[in-house]
C-alpha cells in the first residue's frame, strides 16, 4: 500500500455537489478518525455528524456563512470530552488529538475519491447548540466531507529543504 501519492494530491475543497455521502463510506471514513492515536489513548473524542439540511445551514451561519460549509453534504464536528488533559510536555492533548483524527479522516475521505476541508472559522458556542454540545465540552474543528463539485489544484508546498533539518534546527 502506497499513501503518499494519495497525501500528494489531497486539497481542501470548498466546492460540493449536492451527491450525498454513501453511508458505507462515510462510515469508514469516521472509523479512519476513531482508528487514530491520542494522547495516551484516552480517546477523548466524539465526532458529532451533520447531514440534515437545516443543520448544515445553522452551522454554516455559525461558520460566518462561508457557501462550502452547508454546501457539503456532511460536516463532521470533531469535539473533545476532555479539555483539561495536558500531556507531560505541557501541551493541552486535544488540539492535536483532534487533528490526527480529522487527518485520519481526510486520507480516507481522499482514498474514498471524496472531497474534505478542515474549518477552523466558526462561531463554537453557536455550533455548539446546533448539536447540542454539553457546556463542559468543546467543538474543536469542523471537517465538511463530499462530492467535489470542482478540482482546484493543490496549493504550493515549500521544498523539503526549507522545512526539513537533521540533527538540529
Amino acid at each position: 500500500m502506497e499513501l503518499l501519492p494519495e497525501i500528494a494530491k489531497r486539497s481542501s475543497v470548498r466546492e460540493y455537489s449536492d451527491e450525498p455521502v454513501d453511508a458505507a463510506v462515510l462510515a469508514r471514513i469516521l472509523e479512519a478518525g476513531r482508528l487514530a492515536p491520542s494522547a495516551k489513548n484516552r480517546q477523548a473524542w466524539r465526532f458529532v455528524v451533520v447531514r440534515d439540511p437545516a443543520s448544515r445551514e445553522r452551522v454554516q451561519h455559525a461558520a460566518f456563512g462561508q457557501e462550502y460549509v452547508g454546501q457539503a453534504p456532511v460536516i463532521v464536528a470533531l469535539c473533545t470530552t476532555n479539555i483539561e488533559y495536558r500531556m507531560p510536555n505541557g501541551q493541552l492533548s486535544y488540539p492535536i488529538d483532534l487533528s490526527i483524527a480529522a487527518s485520519f479522516m481526510m486520507l480516507q475521505a481522499e482514498h474514498e475519491e471524496l472531497g474534505s476541508c478542515l474549518v477552523t472559522t466558526f462561531r463554537e458556542e453557536d455550533v455548539k447548540s446546533v448539536i447540542s454540545v454539553p457546556y463542559s465540552m468543546r467543538v474543536v474543528v469542523l471537517l465538511t466531507i463530499g462530492h467535489p463539485a470542482s478540482h482546484a489544484p493543490r496549493s504550493e508546498r515549500l521544498p523539503t529543504e526549507r522545512v526539513v533539518s537533521f540533527d538540529h534546527w
